[in-house]
C-alpha cells in the first residue's frame, strides 16, 4: 500500500484554500495548513483530520516546519487590502516562500495567479499576481502558475462583486471597459486543476491558462446573472472616463464589497483576460463532463443563497456559500425585483 502524499496549503482560511483543504482530503492527500491563527479553523469539519502550523509565512522558521516533508505546496498567500506596499509584501513573501520550499526539498508548488493579457501595461495588483509566480517559478522548485479571470462561487470576492451590482442596481452607470471579454471559470473546475496540477511531471514548470468554455463581457455576465437570479433586465449605460479608483469607490459605496477589495477586482476589468492556450487540459485532463458553462456556474452558486447557518466548506457543492466566507458574501434570493 502506497504511502499517502503529503501537501501543505496556506491560505486555509481564504476562499480557495478553506474549500481545497477537504477537497484534497477527499483524495486521499494527508493535509498539512498554515494560517496564522489556529482558531479560525477551529470549527471546521476537517480540523481533526489535518495537521495545522500556526504561525507567519514571512518567518523562515515557520516555513521550515510547514514545509518539512512536503511533496506539493500550495501558495495561496495575496495582499487584497488596498493597503499601500502590497507590492513589496508580496514579493518577500513568494522570494522566503520559494527558497524555503528549496531548501525543503519541497517537490512541487501549484500557485493560483490571475489571468492576463500576454502584453501590455497591467493594474498594479495583476502584475504583482504575476511577478510573484515569476518568484516562484525562478526557486528551482517545479511550479504550475494557474492563471485564471473571474472565479464563479458564491464566496469569491469577483463573483460577489457581480452578485451585488447585478441585485442592486436595476440602472448603472458603468464604465466603458465592462465590454471587455472575460473568460470566467467555476470554482468546481478550480479546483480541479490545482488537484490536477500537484501531479505534472517534474519537468514540468510554467504558467497555465485555465478558464470556462463562455467567453463574456462583464454587461454580458450581469445580463445573465440577472435572467438566471429571476430579476428583471437591467439597464446599463457606459461612459467613457470613470477611472479604476473611482469604480472600485463606487463599488465599495453601492455594494457591501470592501473598498479595499473592489480595486484589485476593478483594476483587472481594465484587461481583456482570455485563455490563449489549454495545455493543461492536455496534461492533468479536463474537469469530469467537461468544464461548466457560465449559467450553470451562476445557479449552483445562488442556489444555496439564504443557508442558515451557513455550511462548513466541503459538506455542500463548493459553488455554494460557506461558514469560511466573509459576511458581506453570499445573498438572499430576490426573484422579480
Amino acid at each position: 500500500m502506497s504511502t499517502p502524499r503529503r501537501a501543505l496549503v496556506t491560505g486555509v482560511t481564504g476562499y480557495i484554500g478553506s474549500r481545497l483543504v477537504p477537497r484534497l482530503l477527499d483524495e486521499g492527500w494527508q493535509v498539512r495548513a498554515l494560517t496564522r491563527d489556529a482558531d479560525k479553523v477551529a470549527d471546521r469539519t476537517w480540523r481533526d483530520r489535518v495537521e495545522v502550523v500556526e504561525g507567519d509565512a514571512s518567518s523562515q522558521v515557520v516555513l521550515a516546519a510547514a514545509l518539512r516533508d512536503v511533496d506539493v505546496a500550495y501558495y495561496f498567500l495575496h495582499s487584497m487590502d488596498g493597503e499601500g506596499g502590497f507590492v513589496e509584501r508580496d514579493r518577500s513573501l513568494a522570494r522566503t516562500f520559494g527558497i524555503a520550499a528549496s531548501e525543503a526539498e519541497v517537490g512541487r508548488i501549484v500557485y493560483l495567479s490571475g489571468l492576463h493579457p500576454p502584453e501590455g501595461p497591467l493594474s498594479d495588483h495583476l502584475a504583482s499576481r504575476v511577478e510573484v509566480g515569476d518568484l516562484l517559478m525562478a526557486s528551482g522548485v517545479p511550479t504550475a502558475v494557474l492563471q485564471a479571470a473571474v472565479i464563479l462561487g458564491s464566496g469569491s470576492a469577483s463573483f460577489e462583486m457581480l452578485r451585488h451590482l447585478t441585485t442592486r442596481l436595476p440602472v448603472m452607470v458603468t464604465p466603458k471597459w465592462l465590454d471587455n471579454r472575460i473568460q470566467p471559470i467555476a470554482v468546481r473546475d478550480v479546483l480541479h486543476y490545482l488537484v490536477g496540477a500537484a501531479g505534472l511531471p517534474a519537468d514540468v514548470s510554467r504558467t497555465f491558462d485555465i478558464g470556462g468554455p463562455d467567453v463574456l463581457t462583464y454587461r454580458a455576465m450581469i445580463d445573465r446573472f440577472a435572467a438566471i437570479a429571476g430579476l428583471r433586465p437591467r439597464r446599463i449605460a457606459s461612459v467613457p472616463v470613470l477611472t479604476p479608483y473611482l469604480a472600485s469607490q463606487w463599488v465599495g459605496l453601492v455594494t457591501p464589497v470592501p473598498t479595499g477589495v473592489a480595486k484589485p477586482l476593478v483594476g483587472s476589468l481594465l484587461h481583456e483576460v482570455v485563455c490563449s492556450e489549454h495545455d493543461i487540459d492536455d496534461l492533468v485532463g479536463p474537469p469530469p463532463g467537461g468544464p461548466l458553462p457560465y449559467d450553470r456556474a451562476v445557479a449552483d452558486a445562488i442556489a444555496g443563497d439564504g443557508a442558515d447557518p451557513r455550511p462548513q466548506p466541503g459538506t455542500v457543492d463548493p459553488a455554494r456559500i460557506t461558514a469560511a466566507d466573509p459576511s458581506w458574501a453570499g445573498g438572499g434570493r430576490t426573484g422579480g425585483s
